[in-house]
């Protein structure tokens, strides 16, 4: 089992070849709101005990403005619209965490009409989380809605239990269909290894849960992406080898048998070889970003080479140079997709 106190990750700005990507598809705007305007708070509180979570506290002209920019920039995210389409919305509630490496603020927005609410998030713009975020939204079953602007990064909240919460709560639940449930667990350990994004304890993802007509459809997806290609262990890709993961997995190695398993990552692999086939032109520019990117120290770039070039019997790992070309020639060679190879400067 690997070893869990991790050092926080080195931040790495987006660089030129990445925002005009991020332009060209729509994802770089000029927002109302910006990461460093709200981190101009006199001082906060906490919002919850034993909640890592604070209420940050603005002088009132200060929040009077934010509150306009922040439901501005929503009505951006949301939906792309007229600024005066955030006249009905109130700005409900301001909370920052310090933990993490984004140290974000969860913005809660308020419908006057309705009473209803929604949550999104302000980061740091980190390359790693925009390439994290964007590989997600080309390779899984998940559409992710996030922008750009300079330093600042805006993130769509992404509903579902946490990890940790449904292990506590649901695992042992007498009306649980484990084969279904381990059937999305194997599925979702295949997605992060193939794009090589790391980190995944029980409270970097989510399980959604969708009732259908006969019994409940499970999924689960990640809602952190900042180690995104860093670390140098090929364990740390793979969320089976997370500790507090071990009740999942306990119940995946109870509920199916390894040929069950071999079948499921089979079937997961060719929707992500169909997904970049559909959407192989932005694959190849996000791909030609992210080969010449420094997206992590050159001692764990080695240590995951080798670490790959044992694990695939595949000496051509051993000419990647970063990362980028790492996560690159993992996809092709795990999908058999020779022709995403060229993609790379390598060639």
């Amino acid at each position: 089992m690997m070893e869990e106190n991790l050092k926080r990750k080195l931040f790495f700005p987006v660089g030129r070849e990445l925002t005009d990507f991020l332009k060209k598809h729509g994802r770089s705007l000029k927002l109302s709101a910006t990461y460093e305007a709200l981190r101009n708070f006199e001082s906060s509180y906490p919002l919850l005990e034993d909640s890592l979570w604070e209420s940050p506290i603005y002088e009132s002209q200060v929040r009077e403005r934010l509150n306009k920019a922040l439901a501005e920039t929503y009505v951006k995210l949301k939906t792309g619209g007229e600024l005066s389409d955030a006249e009905h919305l109130m700005v409900d509630r301001i909370d920052y965490c310090a933990f993490g490496n984004s140290c974000p603020f969860r913005i809660r927005i308020v419908n006057q009409f309705n009473d209803n609410y929604d949550y999104y998030y302000i980061k740091r713009a980190d390359a790693s989380r925009i390439y994290g975020l964007a590989l997600e939204h080309i390779l899984s079953p998940n559409a992710m809605n996030f922008l750009i602007d300079g330093g600042t990064l805006i993130e769509e909240h992404i509903a579902g239990i946490p990890g940790d919460e449904y292990i506590k709560r649901y695992k042992d639940h007498p009306g649980l269909n484990k084969v279904r449930i381990a059937k999305e667990f194997v599925k979702f350990n295949e997605r992060c290894f193939i794009r090589l994004l790391g980190d995944m304890r029980s409270y970097n993802y989510i399980v959604d849960m969708t009732p259908d007509f006969e019994e409940i459809q499970y999924r689960v997806r990640p809602i952190d992406f900042d180690q995104q290609s860093y670390e140098g262990r090929r364990s740390f890709y793979l969320p089976q080898f997370f500790k507090d993961n071990n009740p999942i997995v306990e119940l995946c190695t109870q509920a199916l048998n390894y040929e069950t398993m071999q079948q499921y990552q089979d079937e997961e692999r060719n929707l992500i070889r169909r997904r970049y086939r559909s959407s192989r032109q932005q694959m190849s520019e996000l791909m030609s970003c992210m080969c010449g990117e420094t997206l992590s120290t050159p001692e764990k770039i080695k240590q995951l080479r080798e670490e790959l070039t044992e694990y695939h019997d595949n000496k051509i790992f051993r000419e990647c140079r970063t990362m980028g070309e790492l996560v690159l020639y993992n996809i092709g060679t795990i999908l058999n997709e020779p022709d995403i190879l060229t993609i790379s400067p390598m060639n």
